[in-house]
């Protein structure tokens, strides 16, 4: 079955590292937003921001959360979470602290922003699976995110399967 994924980030610090890994094509990404299109959005208030955020949402089989520095404690991050569970998605989270940005640079690996959440009396980031590739230079990292991302996306949509 062929997959749609929804990637969360923080867009700022990272948007070049999780452009790299939703080119990975393994499956179906939302379109990014430009800045002038998120500027447009972001100017409408809370709102049009979650508005925009559930028709991103809608018809994705997986929210996939890129983790970086400053990923956790987000509130966009954490609504599209929140939304996410509530709609039956499964999720899974990618650290990408090891993949270069635009000047060749990795940042700190960054909290698991699934600690936040509680799912029937468990902390989240329990049942959420995040995956850390197990490499420092940022092109295995990229290959070890391209040969597992199918199979982690897989094991995300069971899991939620287990929570219905």
């Amino acid at each position: 079955m062929a997959r749609k994924a929804f990637y969360s980030f923080h867009y700022v610090p990272d948007n070049w590292r999780a452009a790299k890994v939703r080119n990975i094509g393994v499956v179906e990404g939302n379109q990014p937003a430009s800045d002038n299109d998120w500027e447009t959005v972001t100017k409408g208030g809370k709102a049009v921001i979650e508005k925009w955020i559930d028709g991103q949402l809608n018809g994705k089989s997986v929210v996939i959360v890129l983790i970086g520095a400053e990923t956790a404690g987000r509130m966009w991050i954490e609504y599209e979470i929140r939304k996410a569970w509530a709609d039956g998605k499964g999720i899974l989270g990618i650290r990408i602290h090891n993949i270069d940005d635009c000047n060749g640079k990795q940042c700190a690996k960054g909290k698991n922003p699934f600690s936040a959440f509680t799912i029937a009396g468990k902390d989240m980031s329990t049942i959420v699976k995040t995956y850390d590739p197990p490499y420092a230079t940022s092109a295995n990292v990229y290959g070890h995110i391209k040969d597992n991302m199918t199979d982690w996306i897989e094991t995300a949509i069971s899991i939620r399967g287990d929570y219905a």
